[in-house]
C-alpha cells in the first residue's frame, strides 16, 4: 500500500481532519498535507509509529473504561 494512503486512512480511521490529527499526532498539519498529497515521503515506519499510537491509546481508553 503507498504510504500517502495509509497515512489518510490512518487519519480518516479516527474521523479527524487534518489540522486535528496534527494537534493529536504532534506532526505539523503542512507535513501531514505533503505527505498525503504525494509531495513529500515519509520514512517508512512513520505510518506504523502512527498505527502505535493510534492502537494504543484505544486499548488505554478501553481500559479505563473497564
Amino acid at each position: 500500500m503507498d504510504i500517502a494512503k495509509r497515512i489518510r486512512e490512518l487519519r480518516e480511521s479516527v474521523g479527524e481532519n487534518r489540522t486535528v490529527f496534527s494537534k493529536h499526532t504532534g506532526i505539523p498539519v503542512r507535513t501531514i498535507e505533503d505527505w498525503e498529497s504525494g509531495r513529500r515521503t515519509p520514512p517508512e515506519y512513520i505510518p506504523r509509529l502512527i498505527a502505535y499510537q493510534l492502537e494504543y491509546e484505544k486499548l488505554a481508553k478501553k481500559s479505563k473504561k473497564g
